[in-house]
């Protein structure tokens, strides 16, 4: 009997209207930066209900502005979590300041805000959360939190676009919100990112970083004696983070598509919340009752720990389905030990590493290969 083809734990959705949008785009006089860009950061921010979005490269890039506009630098840290990808500290470090770890809500997977709390020093600038899975993080807190200290919340929404916080679309809460649109998330541009915000000041902040701090704008030109056909200032360090016209042409065409996405998103996760319920030796993720998650990930927890994670990840790849474990914790990497981080300070992120497996999920899913994956899961953990 021929094996059904390999299920992967995501993938990209793209119709006929993405690559036509994408022609159209080849086919006129803008590849680079262009009115794709701007149309799409002008519909990515009503979606947001953010006032700005500045669409770059890819999510790290992303990650990357949004900590120049808030100011991270040589001698400030930055309170995140563990259980994230590496970019999230990386752009802190890259940046020159020092990420400093909080553990997570055991429920939720996100920054707990209390150990948060509890991290900050006098060198703290900035919170950065993470919406784990597509699950927003207890942003009002985190923002209260804020306030009280002076800080700028950096939020991490690469799993979230579409989530939906206490009624607010994520994107409309945090100071500075970040999304990445690599082709396992909700939408994607192929490879991409964006920070929205509110704040007119760090948008500009974030737009000049993307652009190598080069300014042409008249009116905040620093020699008002420079000619304005041909002139230019470099009056701040920044990168080559533009987006190109190209990507972002799939990008609105995608956007058109986010609801529809997320709604079978979260459908698949119902069906595998029923599927699974009961199951021996495996605990499900909840959805607190304030939020509406966009579940970029459905992540389970082996009660066996990593003999049993690892033993269920291996038996459901030669079955043809393919699963992986987000994440391992940042602070228990090479480098991160080397700048004096120890994964024994934030003991819940690094048990949750040691038995959580990720299930496919992506909105190409049918029915039937959801059911695949249900009933492969049973048989395995019957027999384990």
């Amino acid at each position: 009997m021929n094996q059904p083809p390999f299920l992967p734990y995501g993938r990209q959705w793209i119709d006929d209207d993405d690559v036509a949008a994408v022609v159209r785009t080849l086919r006129s006089d803008y590849l680079t930066t262009g009115p794709e860009t701007a149309a799409f950061e002008k519909e990515l921010a009503a979606v947001c209900g953010a006032q700005h979005a500045v669409a770059v490269a890819n999510g790290t890039a992303a990650l990357h502005c949004a900590y120049a506009a808030a100011g991270v630098g040589p001698g400030v840290e930055v309170v995140t979590t563990p259980l994230t990808f590496s970019a999230t500290s990386n752009m802190v470090v890259a940046m020159g300041g020092r990420p400093v770890f909080a553990d997570i809500d055991p429920e939720t997977l996100c920054l707990d805000p209390r150990k948060a709390e509890a991290a900050l020093t006098p060198a703290t600038r900035v919170l950065a959360p993470v919406d784990f899975a597509g699950h927003p993080a207890a942003l009002d807190p985190l923002m209260e939190l804020a306030a009280r200290k002076g800080l700028i919340v950096v939020e991490d929404a690469a799993h979230a676009i579409g989530a939906r916080y206490r009624g607010r679309p994520i994107g409309s809460v945090a100071h500075l919100t970040t999304f990445s649109f690599h082709p396992v998330k909700t939408i994607t541009t192929g490879e991409g990112g964006a920070v929205v915000t509110n704040d007119a000041a760090l948008a500009q902040r974030a737009r000049d970083f993307r652009n190598h701090g080069l300014i042409r704008d008249d009116a905040r030109l620093l020699d008002p004696g420079a000619p304005t056909t041909w002139y230019y200032e470099i009056q701040s360090l920044g990168l080559n983070y533009r987006i190109p016209d190209i990507l972002c042409a799939l990008g609105r065409s995608q956007l058109r598509k986010l609801e529809r996405f997320v709604n079978r998103r979260r459908e698949i996760v119902a069906r595998y919340r029923q599927g699974l319920s009961g199951v021996d030796g495996i605990e499900i993720g909840v959805e607190a009752d304030d939020v509406q998650a966009a579940w970029h990930l459905f992540a389970i927890q082996l009660r066996g720990g990593r003999p049993a994670r690892d033993a269920l990840h291996l038996a459901l790849r030669q079955q043809g389905i393919g699963t992986q474990v987000h994440y391992i914790p940042v602070n228990s990497f090479p480098f991160y030990r080397q700048l004096g981080f120890d994964p024994a300070a934030t003991p819940i992120a690094s048990g949750v590493s040691e038995r959580i497996l990720s299930l496919p999920l992506f909105p190409a899913m049918s029915d039937e290969d959801v059911e695949r994956v249900v009933g492969a899961v049973r048989s395995v953990m019957r027999a384990l």
